[in-house]
C-alpha cells in the first residue's frame, strides 16, 4: 500500500513502540488515522502527498502494528496526551522537530491534543470529520446518541464491549465501515481484511476501548484545565468533513474549531460520508495541498 515507504518501530518511553511509515521527500507531514482503522487509511492519498512533502503514517498506539498496553484505572494509557506525546517522539526520531499535521477521527483528536501540547511542532494542523470531544459530547441528544451509538458503548466498563467485539470481530468491523461509509467502492475486499486482521488481537480491540474511555474521562479533564488557562490552537487550522455524514449535519463545524483557535481557521464539506481519504481522496487531497 505504501510502495516506496520505508517501515519504521520506534520506541517511544515505557516499553511503547510506535510503527510508522515513511517517504517522499520535502516538508515533513504526519499522518494520524481514525477508529477503527490503521495508518492503510491514507493509501490512496499518501503516495500523491508524497511527491512534495515526507510523509509519516503512523499508527496510533493500540492500532496496527504499534504497542498496544493496558489501559490502567485511569486510563491514561490512552489520553490524548500520551498517544500526542507518542508522534511528537516518533517525528523527533526521525529528524523532524516541527512538522504539518492531519489527523482523521480519533487520529484528528489525538492531533487537536498534540498542537494544544505541542503548538511549537506544529506548522498547520488539519482535522477531518471531527468537532472536539468535549463539545460533541455537550451536545448529545437522541439523534447524535444513535448515530455516534459506539461513544456510550465502548466506554462502558470492562470487559463488556471488548468481549461484545470478539465475539463477532469480522461482523463488528465491516459494519462499522460500512455504516459510517457513504461511497460505494471506497472499500474493497482486500482493505476490509486488513482493518478486521488488525482487530482480531484481544489487546486491539481493549486498546480501541481504552481510547474512547479515556476521552470521556481523562481527555475531559485535560480539555476542561485547557479551556480554563485559555489555551488556544496557534497555528492555521483546516477542517474538513463528510457532507453526507453525521457531523456537519450536526455541529456548525468551523465554529466549533474557532472557538479552540487563536488562528485562521478555514474548511468544508467534501461529497462523501465519514471516511474522506478513502471515500474521496482526490477531493481531500485537493483541499490538503492548498491548505498545506
Amino acid at each position: 500500500m505504501f510502495e516506496g515507504f520505508t517501515s519504521h518501530t520506534v520506541p517511544v518511553g515505557n516499553g511503547v513502540e510506535i510503527a510508522a511509515v515513511a517517504g517522499g521527500s520535502g516538508p515533513p507531514l504526519l499522518l494520524l488515522h481514525g477508529y477503527p482503522e490503521t495508518r492503510a487509511c491514507w493509501r490512496k492519498i499518501a503516495p500523491r502527498l508524497a511527491e512534495r512533502f515526507t510523509v509519516v503514517a503512523a499508527d496510533l498506539r493500540g492500532y496496527g502494528a504499534s504497542s498496544k498496553p493496558p489501559g490502567g484505572g485511569d486510563h491514561a494509557a490512552y489520553s490524548k496526551r500520551a498517544m500526542a506525546a507518542d508522534q511528537v517522539t516518533l517525528m523527533r526520531a526521525l529528524g523532524f522537530e516541527r512538522f504539518c499535521l492531519v489527523g482523521h477521527d480519533r487520529g484528528g483528536r489525538v492531533a487537536h491534543r498534540l498542537a494544544l501540547d505541542h503548538p511549537d511542532a506544529v506548522e498547520r494542523l488539519t482535522v477531518l470529520d471531527i468537532c472536539p470531544t468535549a463539545t460533541m459530547y455537550a451536545a448529545t441528544n437522541q439523534a447524535f446518541a444513535t448515530a455516534y451509538y459506539h461513544w456510550f458503548f465502548l466506554i462502558q466498563p470492562p470487559d463488556f464491549p471488548e468481549r461484545m467485539i470478539a465475539n463477532n470481530t469480522n461482523y463488528y468491523l465491516r459494519h462499522t465501515i460500512a455504516s459510517w461509509c457513504r461511497t460505494e467502492g471506497a472499500f474493497d475486499e482486500a482493505i476490509l481484511r486488513h482493518y478486521v486482521e488488525a482487530f482480531f488481537d484481544p489487546a486491539a480491540i481493549h486498546a480501541a476501548c481504552e481510547d474512547y474511555r479515556a476521552g470521556a474521562t481523562i481527555d475531559f479533564v485535560h480539555d476542561t484545565e485547557s479551556d480554563a488557562e485559555g489555551h488556544k490552537l496557534t497555528m492555521p487550522v483546516l477542517a474538513l468533513w463528510g457532507g453526507r455524514g453525521v457531523v456537519g449535519k450536526s455541529f456548525d463545524v468551523l465554529g466549533t474549531w474557532r472557538e479552540k483557535s487563536a488562528s485562521s481557521v478555514t474548511g468544508h464539506s467534501i461529497d462523501c460520508g465519514h471516511f474522506l481519504p478513502e471515500e474521496a481522496p482526490d477531493d481531500t487531497l485537493r483541499s490538503l495541498l492548498t491548505f498545506l
